[in-house]
């Protein structure tokens, strides 16, 4: 066996950390304020708390408070222990075979287990549960995940294994040179079994919530608050700073902005083309950042689809008329940047693609829309394209999709409708096709291009396109076992760039106002994952 011990690179040779490394990082010297209370916007009410429920950005925020799975991920987004301390490789790196601290306890006093994982993970797969990720067991490639979601197969039959409490055994079906650092998902947190069945879907009210994390839940109210506050048996709480974590669910930015210069809050998003403004009015709380997500337009085409978006030159029109450069200058002003494939730059080891389209003017790209559609019969000249775009409610959202349906009826005589819906709803009527078009983005889940491009594989549960290539599906396979994955996925932006399931819009960048007396954000870490155990409050 072969040993691999965290952080990968920087930890090599170590056997163990101090505790102390993965807490709160306070410089000697600094004098801490006397609240401790971290407050901060978030834009709708939660998909869910269950960490084998939930899919949205903001819900898997509150996890991680919640929750701790195997890893962590440090400042730079580095994988750092969490309940377990290290794990070892089998030489055809196919067996992981993870060590679990013997310190780490459930809300209700109880040990964290091997068993709690092996619980988690068989629940994850398990078709009754209808985890939305559930293919991103099948993508982690732990052998049996695929047959037990395609319900041909027990849960039992998932190749995870408790060898004792403290030590977790786990069976790939191919080797994934990148696994170790997919235990840091929500999906695969640990889950208490008996809190689940004590209570069913209730069990993550506060009072019913057993977890593990630094944070428990201890209030709750729908589409307002909800707060979360130290663990006093979390393994590490002695190292915590922070007290009380309050999410807000304020629903208007610019409501947020007013609030958050009224001193309520010490985190709020920027609203849109707000960022050179505040950034002179408040140089030390405006931030912007790169972050590893994506910004897109998804086409439906399942069979209940629209028929004229089976055409592709149709598809490939409306992609090439959208003015990025409008979008991110004149309208986000923050950073961001323009999208002509799906993969963003700040992934780690892509190489970003020849594409075509990238390198021409937008006046070249408008008058090769303009053909294309012509061509398909659709044009100015031709039958009206009309179609509904389906966003959920903010106000950028918003702004976005107005300027996009300006451009296409500007240049290709298409008649929009926007279609708004709060998030739940929006989620839901997306992932079931009820849609023409709708907004898409994506957050990495890990730090890999195939983060991205598995969402547009014929099996993923992500694929709201109901895309499917074999081309496409076969170059992800390959990808997964290959050592050089560079062509592979140029290849696979370049048949995306032709196809045009989806249309990339911009890459993102965190636009936030912070107080500056909040410390300790990852600010390095492009994926944007954060901890609240990992922040603390100086005193002005």
């Amino acid at each position: 066996m072969k040993t691999t011990r965290l952080t990968l690179a920087a930890l090599i040779g170590s056997t163990m950390l101090t505790t102390a490394v993965f807490a709160a990082d306070v410089p000697e010297g600094t004098t801490l304020a006397d609240d401790q209370t971290y407050t901060y916007r978030v834009l709708d009410e939660y998909d869910s708390l269950d960490p084998q429920l939930l899919e949205g950005v903001d819900s898997s925020t509150v996890a991680r408070d919640l929750f701790e799975g195997l890893y962590n991920l440090d400042a730079k987004g580095d994988i750092v222990p969490g309940v377990a301390l290290s794990h070892e490789v089998s030489d055809d790196n196919l067996t992981y075979t993870f060590t679990l601290r013997d310190d780490a306890k459930w809300s209700d006093g109880k040990p964290v287990t091997a068993g709690d994982f092996v619980y988690a993970w068989k629940r994850a797969v398990a078709p009754e549960t209808a985890s939305p990720y559930a293919w991103y067991m099948e993508l982690m490639s732990i052998d049996g995940a695929a047959d037990i979601i395609a319900g041909e197969a027990d849960p039992d039959t998932l190749a995870v294994k408790a060898l004792d409490d403290t030590t977790l055994e786990v069976t790939l079906s191919k080797p994934l040179p990148y696994f170790a650092d997919m235990v840091a998902h929500t999906t695969v947190f640990p889950a208490p079994k008996w809190a689940i069945e004590e209570h069913g879907q209730n069990w993550t009210r506060p009072g019913n919530m057993v977890s593990n994390g630094a944070y428990v839940l201890t209030e709750h109210v729908q589409k307002e608050r909800l707060v979360r506050e130290r663990s006093d048996t979390y393994w590490d709480n002695d190292n915590t700073v922070i007290e009380k974590v309050v999410a807000l669910v304020i629903g208007d930015e610019n409501q947020a902005l007013t609030r958050y210069k009224a001193g309520e809050l010490d985190k709020t998003d920027i609203p849109a083309g707000q960022y050179p403004n505040l950034k002179e009015e408040l140089p030390d709380e405006a931030y912007a950042v790169p972050r590893l997500c994506n910004y897109y337009f998804s086409f439906n085409l399942s069979d209940q689809g629209p028929e004229a978006f089976k055409d592709e030159r149709v598809r490939k029109a409306l992609a090439l008329a959208i003015d990025r450069d409008v979008i991110v200058d004149a309208v986000l002003k923050g950073g961001q940047f323009p999208a002509y494939n799906f993969t963003p730059a700040a992934t780690n080891g892509f190489e970003m693609p020849d594409i075509d389209y990238a390198d021409m003017t937008q006046a070249e790209r408008d008058q090769m829309a303009m053909d294309l559609m012509n061509e398909a019969g659709y044009g100015k000249g031709g039958e009206p394209l009309e179609f509904s775009y389906l966003y959920n409610t903010s106000e950028s959202h918003k702004q976005i999709a107005i300027v996009a349906t300006q451009m296409w009826k500007q240049k290709l005589g298409a008649q929009v409708t926007l279609d708004n819906q709060e998030w739940k709803v929006f989620l839901e009527n997306r992932g079931n096709q009820n849609y023409d078009m709708a907004r898409g983005a994506w957050c990495g889940d890990y730090n890999e291009a195939s983060t991205f491009l598995d969402l547009l594989a014929s099996s993923s549960g992500y694929n709201d396109a109901k895309y499917s290539n074999d081309r496409v599906d076969e170059l992800l396979t390959e990808a997964k076992s290959s050592h050089d994955t560079t062509p592979l996925y140029t290849e696979i932006e370049q048949i995306l760039a032709e196809d045009m399931p989806v249309i990339p819009v911009y890459h993102y960048s965190v636009n936030m106002l912070l107080k500056d007396d909040l410390k300790g954000w990852p600010m390095e870490n492009v994926m944007q994952k954060m901890y609240s155990k990992d922040f603390y409050k100086v005193a002005e």
